[in-house]
């Protein structure tokens, strides 16, 4: 029997501290994955970008057959949309020496208008509603631009403005510390979303160069290879877990 759309359960997880954990890993593997890619394997910011490109388009066609969350093609999903996202804004700043500043301009007017655009045709930015094609293809449209600007402001935060990994890192904490507060205090849920979603990405990218950064850059030296094994062991372990927990839900209109 042909499925269609009315038979769609939510494509996204619970938000829950899990979700948040495997985010932010996630958004650190993109940053040491990518570098690991480019630096270590020798590959290139350029071969390193096609190639995860295509194994992108290839994981989100799987992502999209789907009408349920599955844990492990999501996952894996935003693990390569976190390294495609780095590498947009690496192949911007390093090939095409475009000005951080620049960038994240670009990118936030262009989240912007995403978000704009994504509220006008369907009413509503909520993730618990992404129930048919066109919201997830809204949905992985914000995701992709939110870890390129992301990448864009934490790069500009630590390296452009000179706050260093370590505080770069520490301010973005405190920026989703303070977010997560004004949610506990009634503040708009889906606003607190997405403005969470966005700090995890230049907060994940601060940590991963303070893990891998050599010590005279100010980075703890744990390089690219050890962090992105570790991390990447972690998430599967999480992800295995929900994979073997999950349960079909019904479709929520909050």
């Amino acid at each position: 029997m042909k499925l269609t759309t009315a038979d769609w359960l939510n494509k996204v997880p619970e938000v829950t501290l899990a979700f948040w954990v495997i985010k932010i890993l996630s958004t650190t593997v993109g940053e040491t994955g990518a570098d690991f890619l480019a630096v270590d394997v020798g590959l290139g910011a350029a071969i390193t970008t096609l190639g995860m490109a295509a194994f992108l388009v290839l994981a989100l066609c799987v992502q999209l057959t789907k009408t349920a969350y599955t844990p492990w093609i999501y996952w894996l999903t935003v693990v390569l949309v976190s390294i495609v996202g780095t590498q947009i804004t690496d192949l911007l700043t390093d090939l095409l020496d475009v000005s951080l500043y620049t960038s994240t301009a670009v990118f936030s007017v262009l989240l912007a208008l995403i978000f704009f655009t994504w509220q006008r045709v369907e009413k509503s930015l909520s993730i618990h509603q992404i129930v048919t094609p066109r919201r997830e293809l809204f949905y992985w449209a914000t995701v992709l631009c939110t870890f390129a600007l992301g990448t864009a402001a934490g790069d500009l935060a630590t390296e452009a403005l000179g706050l260093g990994f370590t505080l770069g890192a520490g301010m973005f904490a405190a920026l989703i510390a303070g977010t997560y507060a004004a949610w506990r205090m009634g503040a708009n849920a889906v606003l607190t979303f997405w403005i969470g979603y966005i700090l995890t990405r230049p907060f994940g990218a601060s940590l991963g160069d303070l893990l891998t950064q050599a010590k005279t850059y100010g980075g703890l030296g744990m390089g690219a290879t050890w962090t992105s094994a570790i991390f990447l062991c972690v998430i599967l372990m999480l992800v295995a877990a929900a994979q073997t927990g999950v349960r079909p839900r019904k479709k929520s209109f909050e």
